[in-house]
């Protein structure tokens, strides 16, 4: 038995596998505790003490967010303390004189210098001293730092110094994080921001998962990272950092994987929840990047391309000082809630935007286990809508159209921004308040085909099921000459494959078990970055052939710079096997009144999902109501049910 559990702003989902058959359950997210909401939903389900846990959780993004993360003392080389605090200088608004800085994660009295010094060769310029050591032990001794970040210069090359700064401090009880351990890649700031993330979030991510293994003694924990590959819950406390997007990459990685199956391999995902919008572009496979940043600071590890609004079902809809109709990033979260909860929420929503319309069905709402009270939802838009001169249906199609434009811009900035048209793809549509906007956003953008999957409402639940361990492993080296050629790369590869295979064996994983995929960092010789492709044997002829692609020219006689060595390991799991559509009823449960963008308002069909056969072809404008998401269909589009029950929007 496997329970697979995304925990969101609002809702935490869950996805039970038993005896090949799925469970789909909604619980109430719990904000000051998460596992309060992971054991309940188990509980509910019979669940209690599944054979194995797989969870996408946001407590390291929240922690992170609201800086409540760890005391962390950062130990770097005497001379670069203020690495993280300069960072790169880089103007996030080139023009704007009101930028405020994020707040930092550290004082300046957080760092300490070592007199040590290891040059760009890996070469010991100054040693450390073990009289160091001693000071440096004493000192934390003392004092109250809970975790310790350890970054020196060069030591991607040569990790001597940091392991003996690790050995003298093991014995304190505190998690020492190594950023050669953590990310041994050149560039200072960029490893110096990864490794202190990490040394912040360590205890944090430590002390949740803890609580969970105690609170599920005979259950197999593993957490889903931000690359889309799970971790077991021992490995969580030494690479925190990797958990940042852990339910959005979930989503992401469930997405593609089912669209694939249906046959579709160029798709954008549009997660909507109850928070946050989180769309990302695959194209024949999901987009990675190790240049993502969170508040200016730089997380460099492998992460999907997950491009973040605060755009949800809870978004608060507002005015500005200047007048400015605006949604979000504000929420009402799970507590209180949108109005129409009737939590004691009184800020209008979106969610309470859609019901005001129309566009959702009061006793059908989580399959009727929550009934939405309208009468509040309207008390709430009149409430603002008064004091701005509007009727409240005005305002709530205002806010629709505010929050359409804002998940619009986000999905340009990850395909158009790029150079790619987004009518090239398929919108692959999930979350709970997802299937309300799908088919507007599509018809903005010109996008011909939507995907909403039968288990929308919980497919980031769905992607742990779908997903494997997987592990990441880097090695600097900067290559240059003869040394760019295969044969000088296998050696170096099957070094990093022992070290790594040691590694995973402490997680009992054995090298029969795993699957191996290695990549190189190449660029041309004097170029500042680069670009990441597999090990083949012609890889010199890709790279040329990839620069071509993606910036247009290509330079087949310059030379060539390794500067990273790159090994994934993944090993296989039980494929889950998704069950057929068994409705046999394709008459509607009734109509109910909506209104349109042009504020006229009709009766349109209100249809069960559940209910639907397979095969079932319907034209909107309609409404689609499961147990899980409701879908709003425009009336420009047309509705097919596969023989898995998902949902095919195609315009007419």
């Amino acid at each position: 038995m496997r329970a697979a559990v995304d925990t969101g702003g609002t809702f935490t989902d869950f996805v039970l596998e038993k005896d090949g058959h799925l469970f789909i359950h909604k619980v109430s997210s719990t904000p000051k505790n998460p596992a309060e909401a992971v054991l309940k939903g188990l509980e509910e389900l019979g669940a209690r003490a599944p054979d194995v846990l797989l969870h996408g959780t946001t407590v390291g993004t929240n922690a992170f967010l609201t800086r409540k993360g760890a005391k962390v003392l950062l130990i770097t080389t005497a001379g670069f303390e203020d690495v993280i605090f300069i960072g790169r200088q880089n103007r996030p608004k080139l023009f704007d004189f009101f930028v405020t800085k994020p707040p930092p994660l550290l004082k300046r009295s957080q760092v300490i210098g070592l007199p040590e010094r290891i040059d760009a060769r890996g070469e010991i310029l100054k040693g450390l001293s073990e009289a160091e050591l001693q000071v440096l032990q004493k000192m934390l001794a003392e004092k109250d730092f809970e975790a310790v970040a350890v970054c020196l210069l060069h030591s991607y090359l040569n990790p001597l110094h940091e392991r003996k700064v690790k050995e003298a401090l093991a014995g304190l009880g505190r998690p020492v994080c190594l950023s050669t351990e953590i990310s041994p890649e050149f560039r200072e700031f960029e490893r110096t921001s990864t490794t202190v993330i990490n040394a912040y979030l360590s205890p944090i991510m430590s002390s949740y998962v803890g609580f969970l293994t105690r609170a599920l003694p005979k259950t197999r924990l593993f957490l889903m990272q931000s690359s889309g590959g799970l971790m077991p819950a021992e490995a969580v406390g030494p690479r925190a950092a990797a958990t940042l997007l852990s339910g959005p990459a979930a989503g992401v990685y469930g997405a593609f994987a089912l669209a694939r199956a249906l046959g579709r391999s160029r798709i954008i995902t549009f997660d909507m929840g109850g928070t946050s919008t989180d769309v990302s572009l695959c194209d024949g496979a999901p987009t990675y990047t190790r240049q993502y940043e969170l508040e200016g600071y730089p997380v460099r590890l492998k992460m999907i391309d997950i491009h973040t609004i605060g755009a949800g079902g809870g978004s608060l809809v507002y005015f500005d000082k200047g007048g400015a109709l605006k949604v979000g990033p504000e929420s009402a979260g799970a507590d209180p809630g949108p109005a129409c909860y009737g939590r004691g929420g009184n800020k209008p929503t979106v969610t309470d935007a859609n019901l005001l319309l129309g566009r959702l069905v009061p006793d059908r709402f989580l399959g009727g286990r929550l009934r939405l009270k309208k009468e509040l939802s309207t008390e709430a838009f009149k409430r603002l809508a008064t004091q701005h001169g509007f009727s409240p249906v005005e305002l709530a199609l205002g806010a629709i159209a505010v929050v359409n434009t804002n998940m619009e811009q986000a999905i340009k900035k990850v395909s158009v921004e790029r150079g790619l048209d987004p009518s090239d793809f398929t919108l692959v549509c999930f979350g709970g308040a997802g299937g309300l906007h799908a088919s507007s956003l599509a018809e903005r953008l010109r996008i011909k085909e939507v995907l909403i999957p039968r288990f929308s409402g919980v497919l980031s639940a769905l992607g742990l099921l779908m997903a494997q361990p997987s592990f990441d492993f880097t090695k600097a080296a900067f290559l240059k000459g003869e040394k760019v050629a295969f044969e000088y790369l296998l050696p170096l590869f099957e070094e990093l494959a022992e070290k790594a295979l040691a590694e995973l064996a402490r997680f009992g994983y054995d090298r029969r078990q795993l699957r191996a995929e290695a990549e190189l960092d190449m660029r041309y010789e004097g170029q500042s970055y680069e670009l990441t492709l597999p090990l083949t044997y012609d890889f010199k002829e890709k790279f040329h052939a990839l620069h071509q692609r993606l910036y247009g020219y290509s330079r087949p006689l310059a030379p060539l710079e390794i500067t990273a060595l790159r090994l994934n390991l993944s090993a296989e799991t039980a494929r889950i096997t998704l069950p057929k559509a068994q409705g046999h009823k394709l008459a509607p449960l009734g109509e109910q009144e909506v209104f349109f963008a042009d504020g006229q308002r009709r009766a349109v069909p209100v249809y069960r999902w559940e209910d639907l056969p397979a095969g079932a072809r319907l034209a909107g404008p309609l409404l689609i109501a499961g147990d899980f998401a409701t879908v709003w269909v425009e009336p420009s589009w047309i509705v097919n049910l596969d023989d898995f029950g998902n949902l095919w929007l195609r315009l007419k």
